[in-house]
């Protein structure tokens, strides 16, 4: 049994919660994120409006940061559910990015 058996069906259906539920933004688009989200400043920010690569990745490092003004200038763009959406998207692949780095470190291996 892999040392992070007991976590798969949870991730699977996490995940599967966050990009396949009805929204008001793109599957692909979620994808995108939540994989951004995993490595944050990493390319492919095509999939990604360019206003909201930025705050993807400041949501996915340093969600702390992240202004009322940042979010109203969003809003002039893009509804809230999309926000809020591509929040939780990148907040979970950014959750999912250290799990498996606790995971790796537990088994020894050196961070990427």
């Amino acid at each position: 049994m892999s040392p992070t058996a007991r976590y798969d069906a949870f991730v699977q259906r996490l995940t599967q919660s966050v990009l396949d539920t009805p929204g008001d933004a793109a599957p692909a688009l979620r994808r995108a994120v939540l994989e951004r989200g995993k490595r944050p400043g990493s390319p492919g920010r095509e999939a990604i409006p360019p206003e909201l690569a930025s705050y993807i990745d400041k949501v996915a490092r340093h969600a702390y940061k992240v202004t009322d003004a940042e979010l109203a200038s969003l809003q002039t763009r893009h509804s809230q559910d999309m926000l809020f959406e591509m929040t939780v998207a990148a907040t979970v692949g950014a959750a999912l990015h250290r799990l498996e780095r606790g995971m790796a470190a537990l088994r020894g291996e050196e961070p990427d």
